[in-house]
């Protein structure tokens, strides 16, 4: 017999409390909880796949048109904060030329989530980030 893993309301509020219980601001929780640029892209240029010192592992697809980030797409293995990290992430430097991605740090996409518990960000942004290449 096969067990529906679908997340009904109840869980969904379950788990909104218990990350707003753990310092999570509204912003960080819809990006877990939405995961929307959460998955491989098709026909990516560039693929590159990092662990940070805590563990969390990210695998960034990068997909470039005329010079600038057409779509940017990761998938995670890691804490709530590094999902929610690399999910606002991509949505920063969507449309950026590889320069000016580069130029976005863990201070930026820290403002687009407002609050993540304090050690959680230690490595999420950083391991994100750098999966855009150099050149």
């Amino acid at each position: 017999m096969e067990r529906d893993t679908r997340l009904d309301q109840n869980d969904i509020a379950g788990i909104r409390d218990m990350l707003t219980g753990s310092g999570y601001a509204e912003e960080a929780i819809q990006y877990f909880l939405t995961k929307p640029n959460l998955g491989p892209l098709r026909g990516a240029d560039h693929v590159t796949e990092l662990t940070g010192p805590c563990g969390d592992t990210m695998k960034c697809f990068i997909k470039v048109d005329k010079g600038r980030i057409a779509d940017a797409k990761y998938q995670v293995l890691g804490c709530p904060g590094a999902l929610s990290a690399a999910m606002a992430l991509a949505d920063l430097v969507r449309g950026k030329t590889l320069s000016e991605a580069l130029e976005v740090k863990d201070r930026d996409v820290f403002r687009r989530l407002v609050q993540i518990p304090d050690g959680s960000p230690s490595s999420a942004a950083s391991i994100s980030w750098r999966c855009i290449p150099t050149g």
